[in-house]
């Protein structure tokens, strides 16, 4: 049921791919709620996948191709992006993340470098990127918020997430430290949701991440979080309701970062070892 949080509001939504996108979700609710947004995607991105299926659905949303690793193309989104919506934005969501050693299934301890550098470039400083330029055009309004979308393994190790999980520790820090320079500046709040894992486009090709997510519900006493979850928290981030949380990495779980162990692992054990 939406309650217009968002009444009002305008918002760009990177990284919506196809319906299991978490940014896809993000983008339908925050319509719904009321807000006005432009979506974007990298043109690669966009040529595979459906959004603008998503933008019909979502009053006719301006999409606006950009390679968010391209400062040239972050300006030129961002001002068009605010000559359409008529004035600055009040939210982003920055949802993006690809890491070609993952793909190709280099092994960490085997990392291709140049790969690596491509992982936190698209994973990590697009989101510095993204920043930056909508802090040098003033494109947020005053209490606006930008969250961008984290996972668990930039504090712990998960193998086979590979080099992402060091893009998202970046990721994480980059919000600490910019959310204190827009917030002092602008008072524009920014922070991570550190989400379950969660069957999308992108965490589909993580060896081994159908473990992950088993894993993780067992070990979540509310078990793992969906993305259409996600996009609720994401819808509150925006609102004006959490208007003093800033640069903060905010689990959305299901408790799994604070759980040690679990009964239910537990008796899985047991069974393994014949008790």
């Amino acid at each position: 049921m939406a309650h217009q949080l968002l009444q009002g509001k305008k918002g760009l939504i990177f990284g919506a791919l196809d319906e299991r996108s978490i940014a896809w979700k993000v983008a339908e609710h925050a319509v719904a709620e009321g807000a006005q947004i432009v979506l974007t995607n990298a043109p690669i991105a966009m040529r595979m996948g459906k959004i603008n299926e998503l933008a019909a659905a979502c009053n006719n949303a301006p999409v606006i191709p950009a390679d968010a690793t391209s400062i040239a193309d972050l300006e030129n989104l961002i001002t068009r992006g605010m000559e359409h919506v008529g004035g600055k934005f009040d939210f982003v969501l920055h949802s993006i993340g690809m890491s070609p050693n993952v793909r190709k299934s280099i092994p960490y301890d085997e990392t291709n470098y140049d790969n690596f550098l491509k992982t936190l470039d698209i994973s990590a400083l697009s989101f510095h990127k993204v920043l930056q330029t909508a802090k040098k055009l003033d494109a947020i309004n005053e209490w606006g918020s930008v969250v961008a979308l984290s996972y668990i393994a930039a504090q712990r190790t998960f193998p086979g997430y590979n080099d992402m999980a060091d893009a998202k520790s970046v990721l994480e820090s980059i919000a600490r430290s910019f959310g204190y320079q827009y917030g002092f500046a602008k008072k524009v709040r920014v922070n991570t949701i550190s989400q379950s894992p969660t069957v999308t486009t992108a965490g589909s090709g993580v060896s081994g991440f159908n473990a992950f997510i088993d894993y993780a519900e067992k070990m979540s006493p509310l078990g793992n979080a969906d993305a259409e979850q996600c996009a609720q928290y994401c819808i509150s981030l925006f609102s004006d309701y959490t208007r003093m949380v800033t640069m903060q990495n905010l689990f959305h779980d299901g408790g799994f970062s604070n759980t040690g162990v679990s009964h239910l692992l537990i008796e899985d054990l047991n069974r393994l070892n014949g008790q």
